[in-house]
């Protein structure tokens, strides 16, 4: 597995987690959580979205290099 492929695949796990974090807070808040829970909820959300962005661009940076 190349570098490449492998930082993609490290990117995509640490999306999903922090989704997954992300609505695990943002539910936690809605049933009667505390203030910690929507920062966490906030938080986690506004790290999916970029490092969703700086997925993108890292794959858009080097697209003439292979996976392999």
């Amino acid at each position: 597995m190349s570098l490449k492929a492998f930082h993609v695949v490290f990117i995509a796990a640490s999306v999903s987690l922090a989704a997954v974090m992300a609505a695990w807070a943002l539910g936690n808040w809605r049933s009667g959580g505390s203030p910690a829970d929507l920062a966490w909820g906030v938080g986690s959300s506004i790290a999916a979205v970029g490092l969703i962005a700086y997925g993108a661009v890292f794959i858009r940076k080097l697209r003439h290099i292979s996976y392999l």
